[in-house]
């Protein structure tokens, strides 16, 4: 189980560990976006320097901004010490890294705002 942190706006953060080819893990906080069908999305760029390998490239999704193109790789995600290979979306103009809906069919969440308490476990 991991335990997140709400941001001013309410949103849903979770410090997860990115794994590159290497096995150099680099924690970053990640919004968990229940809109966003794909389990984890990132910057193009930073796919690229974990040297996560590409499984396909210029695949079609639907976004909030109508359809938008972006690449596929497989990258190495590790939750409360458990690492996961997915699939990753990458896109140049992704800002933030992104974990979707998928995480909430192998993990409990738990969002109490009056107790300020967050986990995904």
């Amino acid at each position: 189980m991991i335990e997140g942190q709400f941001s001013s706006r309410g949103e849903l953060f979770f410090e997860i560990d990115l794994v590159a080819a290497d096995g150099l893990a680099i924690t970053v906080d990640a919004l968990l976006d229940t809109g966003f069908t794909d389990w984890l999305a990132i910057n193009t760029a930073d796919a690229e320097s974990f040297g996560w390998q590409l499984v396909d490239n210029e695949e079609t999704r639907i976004t909030a901004q109508g359809e938008a193109q972006f690449n596929i790789y497989e990258g190495i995600v590790s939750l409360a010490g458990e690492e996961f290979n997915i699939p990753v979306i990458a896109g140049d103009g992704i800002a933030e890294v992104l974990l979707g809906l998928p995480w909430l069919f192998t993990r409990r969440l738990v969002v109490d705002f009056q107790e300020e308490t967050l986990t995904l476990g």
